[in-house]
């Protein structure tokens, strides 16, 4: 590309579709077995099919891609493995959805009909995700994409299960489990979201069977006493040392049940006696199983009330919850009625409030698994950055308890285990049996499915060919880094953990790098209840890829919460133009001859301000750098942003322009210093902002074809051979240019002196070394700020009537005879003096008024001391300025 062929205006849309198609078409993404490089693998945190791109997706993925871009250019062998997640209760959820607005439901459907609808429905939206990932320009080996229920996949699965089950870590029961009335099937402990309700609390009376008094207790579910099997009491609990032994009628039930003594229950709660039902409550049936209370199942699986429940059976849970509490009160059972707010746990998916039933399900033994896992971070083999999420994890696994796995639904991965209906044998097999071992043929497979969690806990090595040795086991296994959100250490990390060190012997990943939660402005949760989502198509839509990119990760540390600002947003896509610009003004001022290749450094006259930039590029590629290495990527991209607006921009281009129009060696070493410093600047950016800086790239001299694939810089390439980085007399030449400049500038704001009008500036220096460096600067810091005449003096003294500022290293004096009406500008500034005073006396007699200090909030007097000191700063400055005019 020609310098004459770049547009005056960045447009994102071209740019982004032309390059992603083009890396494509070249295969840069795709991954293979190197013995030659070193590798470097991550494997994406696989979507749900059911999903769209959201702002936790873009952020996360965004890091993945710097990371990759990065080794990449570093000469690794990198494989980003992409891949989707089937999401068993999301899809039944949307499937189900499907079929009640066609008059149907999956039951009426049947399970084969039912399961190819799902396909097709994964076959025509699964991959909405994928073109949306691509579309952030990652740089996924989309050749490798995975499914969780792909063939290999599942064949993981079914092998995983198996080996678990011979080795006796699954393992089928009834339990008390949390089960979703909505999405029929049961859900593990975290996936149980508790919310505070507000409640009622009911007290009830349950008279003894002798007819000599009675317990009353307090509940917050009264349709459960229809399943009661007995009522606890604290053992130390001297209210209740004579009751505790003897029977008590269940109010309207008339069912005998015991009083039984048993540490969990809280004397403070309620009256210090609870009731135990055992068929709905995990603390009850844990009390019912140490004393021998039977199970009473009164509600079911569909959130209504079974026949145990009587004349209430068929009811929906809270209707009956409001019938049994009047018939209560009818009764007279009922002592008295409170408001209450409880914790209480909805599921995660739909947020309906989960039922605890006892149900037969399969479950996974997790403390043998366990124990490795934690030994594996403590010992420090496994690093989570943040550290403080390494507590988080090890919170949980010293205290995990059995993982229920199986699933009341259709889609998803089939438990491999057969009942024979003549002996009641199950046979679990990774391929269907042909008979039992008693003979029989009539064998009945499992129906449920195994937990989503299941699949995806052997993500990094299942999708790498396991349980086949393949070479890409062997080669890319361990993987590098993980990055995920901090709210699925529970549900993905641990489990992929303890999943590779089980049955791959080593741990899955060296680093977990924890990302934190998108909030919008006024740090509110992002949802669609309070309208305030942001959707990143719209964002990559109006703005472009690369400004969505850097808005997501700059200034942000790992594991923190970021607040969306749309002021943000729109700073970076300024931060683009700007790049756009500047590399537009590089291009039309390089030579057109021998543009094609870069230019080396060596034999150039170089001045000051072209050895300062070449130093600082050095420097700024050793930060970004080391910054990187260390999951810094926040940071490095604040580097950046400031080194390329501030250093090279504002200040580097500047200084060049004012010696592109003069003689050749100093013209030339501008030219080569300007495309250098952009060239690598670029790379450096290129995995942050992909598409634009491969737009530029393309146009500058450079080596290779695409800088995807072009070499990481290095501090010692930014600077010529011999140059010794930093470079402390060019940066203090510089910095008191910049400082002069600055004041300059300032001081004819302060007066508005229009930009195109000369100004005479006097500068002071504090010692003759800084009158010398700035002599010889003379022309450039005139150049800038349009101080003509400019006057660079050693000495002491004030100028009359001249507004001044000290600057490290000088003093800078703007006089203003010539400038502005003297006299009108003492009387205005005199008028704002006075109003400020005004205003502080106000503020000083409040602060010195006891009621106020005594009734005001804390924040309120806090600001109005800040107020105060802000008015007296103003009234000195101004007052200051007064002198100064009047040249006293």
């Amino acid at each position: 590309m020609r310098a004459t062929d770049i547009p005056r205006v960045y447009d994102p849309t071209k740019v982004e579709e032309k390059w992603y198609a083009r890396w494509l078409e070249k295969g840069y993404f795709e991954a293979r077995v190197n013995p030659a490089r070193k590798p470097y693998c991550i494997v994406i945190p696989p979507p749900n099919i059911t999903g769209s791109l959201h702002l936790g997706h873009a952020l996360n993925n965004t890091v993945q891609d710097i990371l990759i871009r990065y080794r990449r250019m570093k000469g690794y062998e990198t494989l980003w493995l992409p891949g989707y997640d089937h999401a068993s209760i999301a899809t039944h959820m949307k499937i189900e959805e499907m079929l009640a607005a066609e008059g149907t439901n999956r039951y009426e459907l049947g399970r084969e009909r039912f399961l190819e609808r799902a396909w097709e429905w994964k076959e025509k939206y699964g991959g909405t995700i994928v073109s949306q990932l691509k579309r952030m320009g990652c740089s996924c080996d989309w050749s490798r994409e995975r499914f969780t229920m792909d063939e290999q996949c599942s064949r993981a699965v079914i092998e995983v299960f198996v080996r678990l089950y011979r080795k006796g870590l699954i393992y089928r029961g009834d339990y008390i489990t949390n089960w979703c009335p909505n999405c029929r099937t049961v859900i593990s402990d975290i996936e149980v979201e508790h919310e505070e309700v507000e409640g009622t609390l009911w007290f009830v009376r349950y008279p003894f069977s002798d007819g000599t008094g009675g317990i009353t207790v307090a509940t917050t579910r009264p349709e459960t006493i229809l399943g009661d099997s007995g009522v606890a009491v604290h053992p130390d609990d001297e209210r209740y040392r004579d009751a505790v032994g003897r029977t008590v009628v269940v109010p309207l039930v008339g069912r005998r049940v015991p009083v039984v003594a048993d540490e969990y229950v809280d004397p403070s709660f309620g009256t210090g006696a609870v009731k135990v039902t055992p068929g709905h409550d995990p603390g009850d049936y844990e009390a019912g199983r140490r004393h021998g209370l039977p199970v009473i199942k009164v509600i079911g699986g569909d959130g209504k009330m079974t026949d145990e429940a009587g004349k209430y059976a068929g009811m929906d849970r809270y209707e009956c919850r409001a019938a049994f509490a009047k018939e209560l009160e009818a009764s007279g059972y009922i002592v008295k009625v409170e408001d209450f707010v409880h914790s209480v746990g909805h599921c995660y998916r739909c947020r309906s409030v989960v039922e605890p039933l006892v149900t037969t399900q399969w479950f996974v033994k997790m403390k043998p698994l366990a124990e490795p896992a934690v030994r594996e971070v403590k010992e420090g083999r496994i690093r989570f950055v943040p550290e403080r999420f390494a507590k988080v994890y090890l919170g949980w696994m010293e205290n995990i308890r059995d993982w229920c796995i199986s699933r009341q639904l259709w889609w998803g991965h089939r438990i491999p285990a057969w009942y024979c209906r003549d002996c009641g044998e199950t046979t679990v097999s990774a391929t269907p049996p042909h008979a039992c071992s008693c003979g029989s043929v009539r064998l009945e497979q499992d129906p449920d499915v195994l937990d989503t969690w299941f699949s995806s806990a052997l993500w990094p090595f299942s999708t790498l060919g396991w349980p086949e040795d393949t070479p890409e086991l062997r080669y890319f296994y361990p993987t590098s880094v993980l990055v995920t959100a901090y709210d699925i250490i529970f549900f993905w990390v641990a489990r992929m953990i303890f999943s590779g060190l089980e049955f791959m012997g080593e741990r899955p990943f060296d680093d977990v790098l924890i990302t934190g939660l998108i909030k919008d402005s006024l740090g509110r949760k992002m949802s669609k209840t309070l309208g305030n989502g942001v959707d990143p198509l719209e964002v990559i839509r109006d703005y472009g890829a690369d400004t969505l990119r850097f808005t997501l990760v700059t200034g942000v540390t790992p594991g923190n919460d970021q607040r969306w600002f749309w002021e943000k947003v729109q700073g970076y896509r300024n931060f683009c133009n700007k790049i756009w610009n500047a590399s537009r003004f590089v291009l039309m001022n390089l030579d057109d001859t021998d543009s094609s290749r870069p230019v080396g450094l060596s034999d150039l006259q170089l001045e000051v301000e072209d050895r300062w930039i070449l130093s600082r590029l050095a420097g700024v590629t050793e930060d970004v750098t080391r910054l990187i290495e260390e999951y810094e990527i926040g940071e490095a991209g604040k580097v950046l942003y400031e080194f390329i607006w501030s250093e090279f921009c504002d200040w580097y281009i500047e200084l060049a322009k004012l010696r592109l129009s003069r003689s050749e060696g100093t013209r030339r070493a501008a030219q080569v210093t300007l495309s250098h410093v952009l060239e690598q600047a670029l790379r450096l950016l290129h995995p942050f902002m992909p598409f634009i800086t491969e737009e530029v790239w393309q146009a500058l001299p450079h080596d290779g074809e695409s800088i995807v694939v072009a070499r990481w810089p290095t501090p010692g390439e930014a600077v010529p051979a011999g140059f010794v980085a930093p470079d402390e007399e060019a940066q203090r030449v510089v910095s008191l240019v910049m400082g002069v400049v600055r004041a300059i500038r300032n001081l004819r704001a302060e007066v508005n002196v229009p930009a195109g009008r000369a100004a005479e500036v006097i500068v002071r220096a504090s010692s003759p070394e800084a009158a010398a460096v700035l002599d010889g600067m003379a022309e450039k810091i005139a150049g800038l700020s349009n101080a003509r005449p400019l006057r660079i003096e050693y000495g002491t003294g004030r100028p009359r009537q001249a507004l001044a500022s000290v600057v490290a290293g000088a003093e800078v004096f703007l006089p203003l005879g010539g400038l502005i009406d003297i006299e009108k500008e003492i009387g205005r500034l005199e008028r704002e003096a006075a109003q400020a005073r005004a205003e502080l006396e106000r503020s000083a007699r409040r602060l010195a008024n006891d009621d106020f200090l005594k009734k005001a909030p804390a924040a309120v007097i806090e600001k109005e001391m800040e107020k105060k000191r802000i008015l007296e700063e103003k009234v000195g400055v101004l007052g200051e300025r007064i002198a100064a005019l009047r040249g006293s």
